[in-house]
């Protein structure tokens, strides 16, 4: 007995490939213009994920370039004191003539100290006889003064500090205001 003879005559024989029948095979035509849509589609994600690429890039960069403006900003900080001792230093010894000598080392210490700061950015707000500036100035209280402006800085009680744009502490200051 062979395997056709298990088949009923009556059977109606078997289709060969339904869905080929349903669906003629594509054209050459037809596959190369699908073919250029997927490429184009390709192209379209390729430029994307270049772009988010890129974003990324510069994302990174601008973060770097922060992070290396500023990074010298706590060992600033940490030095100011010693600047703030510095100045105590020079007002006291500038009021005893035998700490002369003293009062000329604490300086040019003070100037090296000075230059090495603004190497690297870091500025001192200590300037008299300005406009009151909330931005850069603590006021601590105000001075009658009809000689200065109304809200002129009159008195620094203590400098303050900038790292290029950043204020890293504000100049303690006395104000002027006009007499009665």
């Amino acid at each position: 007995m062979t395997p056709e003879d298990t088949i009923p005559k009556d059977a109606a024989p078997p289709e060969e490939s339904e869905t080929a029948a349903e669906a003629p095979e594509p054209s050459l035509e037809e596959l190369y213009e699908r073919a250029l849509a997927d490429l184009e589609e390709l192209k379209k994600e390729n430029l994307r994920v270049l772009a988010d690429s890129e974003n990324f890039k510069k994302r990174i960069q601008r973060e770097k370039d922060e992070y290396c403006r500023f990074a010298a900003s706590a060992i600033l900080e940490e030095i100011i004191p010693v600047m703030d001792n510095l100045d105590l230093a020079l007002s006291h010894g500038r009021q005893n003539e035998a700490c002369k000598e003293l009062v000329t080392g604490v300086e040019m210490t003070q100037n090296i100290f000075l230059e090495t700061m603004k190497k690297h950015g870091l500025e001192q707000v200590a300037d008299v006889d300005v406009p009151f500036d909330p931005t850069v100035h603590e006021a601590l209280g105000q001075v009658e003064n009809n000689e200065l402006e109304e809200n002129t800085v009159c008195q620094m009680l203590q400098k303050g500090y900038k790292l290029k744009e950043r204020l890293l502490r504000p100049a303690k200051v006395m104000v002027s205001r006009k007499g009665a």
